[in-house]
């Protein structure tokens, strides 16, 4: 972490200013919009394909960041289609940000990354999330890199996906003979941390972000299905069997029941930071719990999985 008078000259910085003007990428996403909703409208600039703004096109993104004082960058992908492949947006994405903020004379830069990002796998969202980082890291940019697990909340694919596959079919399928352990966090604490670095604090910090209880996939199925009033048999299968199905998912509906990049996240766990990443301070550590309240504030409106939501349909 960065020396205590480092981050208070930041917060003393951002206190004596006026209040920031912060650009989102992917703005219209899921963090996206949990995020902009902390901020009056005119205080924030959403930057998405939706905005009309394309995530590797540094002319357009300075633009939009001109007079901006932070960028969070949340724009990603879970599964290539077409161009929008892992190099491009979360590699090539980023360096135009960079550029583009460089240009804007942005402040700070905040990447959303994911707990286990590294390089060396075989999985290509992991390695495009470490370049990712690694260019933030090295732009000479003020940052805060948050490494986090599992996200939840309204408009997730989390307590979506599993609550419309227990109305679907009451059977699941944990991912692997052994199951390996969760900590999925809420969105509202993830945007708390968010709002903390863009007010100055954790500057220069790569930091991992996880919920506060840790779990299996099964148990939180089972949890959800409580709430919903379904009941649901859970089945272990190995891990070949949910890359199988990641890549039918890929290829078949227009949001994944489960992509391939998930199905390793969970054969190998999200708890721990790989590599290592710094701890949250206390005042910030999440500490919901993935229970009925934040289950059922997160729950979409009822429904099971059908052809509108394959691709090409609805």
């Amino acid at each position: 972490m960065p020396p205590e008078g480092a981050e208070r000259t930041l917060l003393n910085m951002f206190s004596n200013s006026r209040s920031p003007r912060i650009a989102i990428t992917g703005g219209t996403g899921f963090v996206g919009r949990h995020l902009a909703g902390r901020y009056p409208e005119e205080q924030v600039v959403l930057a998405s394909r939706r905005s009309g703004v394309d995530v590797t096109d540094a002319e357009s993104l300075a633009r939009a960041f001109e007079g901006c004082d932070v960028v969070a960058h949340f724009a990603g992908i879970n599964r290539e289609i077409g161009s929008q492949t892992f190099q491009r947006v979360h590699v090539d994405g980023t360096a135009a940000v960079i550029d583009a903020a460089r240009r804007a004379g942005v402040r700070k830069l905040i990447l959303l990354s994911f707990l286990r990002a590294r390089p060396g796998t075989n999985s290509g969202y992991h390695q495009s999330k470490w370049e990712a980082e690694e260019l933030v890291r090295a732009s000479g940019l003020d940052y805060t890199i948050l490494k986090a697990g599992m996200i939840y909340g309204r408009g997730d694919h989390l307590v979506d996906h599993l609550s419309r596959t227990v109305q679907t079919l009451p059977l699941f399928a944990a991912v692997g003979l052994h199951e390996k352990p969760i900590a999925p966090i809420a969105v509202e604490e993830l945007v708390d941390v968010t709002v903390a670095a863009i007010d100055g604090r954790l500057p220069r910090s790569t930091v991992a972000v996880r919920g506060g209880e840790t779990l299996m996939l099964s148990d939180a199925v089972r949890r959800v299905a409580a709430t919903i009033g379904r009941r649901v048999w859970v089945l272990r299968a190995p891990i070949a069997f949910h890359y199988v199905l990641a890549q039918l998912a890929e290829w078949t509906m227009r949001v994944p029941l489960l992509a391939k990049a998930q199905a390793m996240m969970l054969a190998e766990g999200v708890v721990e930071a790989a590599p290592p990443a710094d701890e949250l301070p206390d005042d910030l550590a999440p500490r919901r719990l993935f229970d009925t309240d934040a289950i059922r504030a997160a729950l979409p409106d009822a429904g099971r999985f059908g052809l509108a939501d394959l691709r090409g349909r609805g």
